[in-house]
């Protein structure tokens, strides 16, 4: 299994910052920033984090996430997660969800949905029993316009919640960042 480097964040014994591509972190579990239809991003060559997971996980994601949409039979709510297997990928599974699209006409209810966002793909890691360590993207920072520094507090103050309620859940939780951003 692949080392991540200490942190200094509340729960610093699971939790774990990586700056790279989260499709080559050897996890149990990777999260995948969605749209709603759960299809993967149809913007050949889009560099979205979408994308790349679907492209290097295989076209067999796609056929698992078509069959759960089918008996779904509606889109996937904003703040909701689905997981699937991992195929190509070194993780064993994806976690896809879908965030908010960002409107600061809507701040409340889009901070709230991120947070489910964070929540509900750690309850639905946890209902598989080898699933031990978990690795986010960014979600909603890219293309869905998230501001950046609000997304990390967020996905660090849910996560944390979570871990102290369901303590020992995790051996791992890694915030996967893939650009570097200097602090303001």
């Amino acid at each position: 299994k692949q080392s991540y480097p200490k942190s200094n964040m509340r729960n610093s014994d699971v939790l774990s910052l990586f700056c790279g591509d989260i499709t080559l972190l050897e996890c149990d579990a990777i999260v995948n920033a969605a749209n709603d239809q759960m299809l993967g991003c149809f913007s050949p060559m889009h560099k979205c984090i979408d994308n790349c997971i679907h492209t290097f996980a295989s076209p067999r994601l796609r056929d698992d996430m078509n069959k759960i949409m089918k008996l779904q039979k509606r889109r996937e709510e904003t703040g909701g997660a689905k997981i699937t297997r991992a195929y190509n990928l070194p993780s064993k599974f994806v976690l896809h969800t879908v965030g908010p699209i960002y409107s600061e006409h809507n701040v409340e209810e889009n901070n709230r949905l991120l947070s489910s966002c964070y929540s509900k793909c750690l309850d639905l890691a946890s209902e598989v029993p080898e699933c031990k360590s978990i690795a986010f993207c960014c979600i909603s920072t890219g293309v869905f316009h998230f501001p950046n520094k609000k997304a990390a507090e967020i996905a660090i103050e849910t996560t944390n919640d979570w871990i102290d309620a369901h303590k020992g859940r995790f051996e791992r939780v890694v915030f996967n960042v893939f650009l570097q951003i200097p602090k303001e």
